[in-house]
């Protein structure tokens, strides 16, 4: 396989490239707030579901030469100047570091005069929530370990990039451990389940707001950590008790629990930005937000067990857990009191062939008011893989190195 994919790599005497996908994912026990932020070392350890990247997925190509006069970067086709992003630099010199501190590989004297051009995009909203920097900086990491034919511990890397890039290294259900050591290095993630270990999980994101957030996550957490004694508590007291209570959900695919305590982990996450002093305004969640959850307890009321997880990351769209066969009847839901501009395009991602219908007693039992066009649309997805490689033809750059559109 290695060496298929290998075939597939462009390399001349000018330009050597490689292309990758990398995944989105979504927190259940939330990582908020850094010990270290040189480091970006977590106060508490998280745990995540990564995504199906066909339906959410970043691509990046990186290509090599003698011949490109400094490192370049295009962004969802805008061009950044790399010396202002040091996160960046960062990610590339470690992989360099890498490549150099290994003997047996070849690759560093062939590309150590090199200068790089990245160009990576997005197929879905950016700075939105919905984990555009963790997808993006492991898909980075991942091409760079490709191009440069390095090994190790790639998460440590890609978490110093973005702190949830390190859970998107791996697919399935994924643990970051907080580690203990100064310098980060036990500061790791590692995989618990693969995702084939709970192939029912689906997943619904009801994109509310696309467009960039008010305050970004590295603000909003800095401030919750100066200020906010709630987020201590949770650090110290809550989350350990949590993730062994969602490990064991997940191992044993107990869905009552790993639904509640889900969303028992993004009330508080949002808690501790109202805790924030001043808080975080705009809030994350908005008045949409609050009606998916509102719908959401409401729909669980009814059935008296969770059919639902919501949870929200730093933004107002809600990511729904649910198993495969609640779909239809929860999709219906979401079209009763959410009902969408246009039915064509309202579901992308994974098809729902089946229209659910709704007892008149459910309906009669939900006390919000339908809310005409509030979900733009919705993301049908479920549990993915990790990041790969993929063929040339996917390539974002030319046989030059620049962007191809």
């Amino acid at each position: 396989m290695e060496d298929e994919l290998a075939g597939k790599r462009l390399k001349t005497d000018c330009v050597q490239m490689v292309t990758c996908q990398g995944p989105v994912n979504i927190a259940v026990i939330k990582y908020w707030g850094k010990r270290d932020e040189e480091l970006i070392l977590p106060l508490n350890s998280s745990l995540s579901v990564t995504l199906g990247m066909d339906e959410l997925h970043s691509t990046t190509t990186v290509a090599a030469s003698r011949n490109f006069s400094e490192d370049c970067l295009w962004l969802n086709g805008r061009k950044h100047d790399i010396a202002k992003m040091p996160r960046i630099e960062k990610c590339l010199s470690k992989i360099r570091e890498l490549c150099q501190s290994d003997q047996q590989n070849t690759r560093w004297s062939e590309l150590k005069d090199c200068h790089l051009h990245i160009c990576s995009q997005n197929n879905f909203p950016t700075a939105a929530g919905l984990a555009s920097s963790a997808a993006g900086y492991s898909c980075l990491v991942f091409a760079l370990s490709r191009l440069f034919q390095v090994n190790g511990e790639l998460s440590r890397i890609a978490r110093q990039g973005s702190g949830s890039a390190c859970r998107s290294m791996y697919g399935g259900f994924v643990e970051w451990e907080k580690g203990e050591m100064d310098d980060g290095s036990d500061s790791i993630a590692k995989q618990i389940a693969s995702q084939e270990h709970w192939i029912g999980l689906r997943v619904l994101i009801l994109v509310v707001n696309e467009h960039k957030k008010g305050t970004s996550s590295t603000e909003g957490m800095r401030r919750s950590v100066e200020t906010s004694e709630l987020l201590q508590l949770r650090a110290e007291l809550c989350v350990p008790q949590r993730m062994e209570t969602m490990k064991k959900a997940v191992l044993e695919r107990d869905f009552k629990s790993f639904a509640e305590t889900t969303m028992k982990e993004s009330n508080q996450l949002h808690a501790v930005c109202q805790d924030t002093f001043p808080p975080i305004t705009p809030p994350y969640m908005n008045q949409t937000s609050h009606r998916v959850v509102q719908l959401v307890t409401e729909y669980n009321s009814f059935y008296g067990e969770p059919k639902v997880a919501y949870t929200f990351d730093a933004g107002p769209n809600a990511c729904l857990f649910l198993l495969e066969n609640e779909i239809p009847e929860v999709l219906a839901l979401i079209k009763y009191f959410f009902p969408p501009d246009t039915e064509s395009g309202f579901v992308k991602g994974i098809g729902i062939h089946s229209q659910g219908t709704l007892p008149e007693s459910l309906l009669e039992s939900i006390s919000i008011e339908p809310s005409h066009g509030a979900v733009k649309y919705v993301i049908s997805t479920k549990v993915g893989s990790g990041p790969c490689e993929l063929g040339q033809e996917y390539s974002l750059l030319d046989e030059d190195g620049l962007p191809k559109s």
